[in-house]
C-alpha cells in the first residue's frame, strides 16, 4: 500500500490512513536463537575466512 502524503494532507488524514494498514504476522526471532549448532568457533571462522583474501 503506497500512501501519498504531501503538505496539504491533514493530521487527521494521515491518521486514517494509518488506522488502515492492517497489521501482519511478526517474526519471533527468539525461537530461532541458538537452534544452529555449529562446531566452528565463530571467531575463528572469520579469521580463516579473511586470511583466504591475502
Amino acid at each position: 500500500m503506497i500512501i501519498e502524503i504531501t503538505k496539504k494532507t491533514t493530521k487527521e488524514q494521515i491518521t486514517k490512513f494509518l488506522n488502515k494498514i492492517k497489521i501482519g504476522k511478526s517474526l519471533d526471532a527468539k525461537k530461532y536463537c541458538g537452534a544452529l549448532k555449529w562446531e566452528v568457533d565463530g571467531l575463528a571462522y572469520q579469521k580463516q575466512l579473511r586470511n583466504e583474501w591475502d
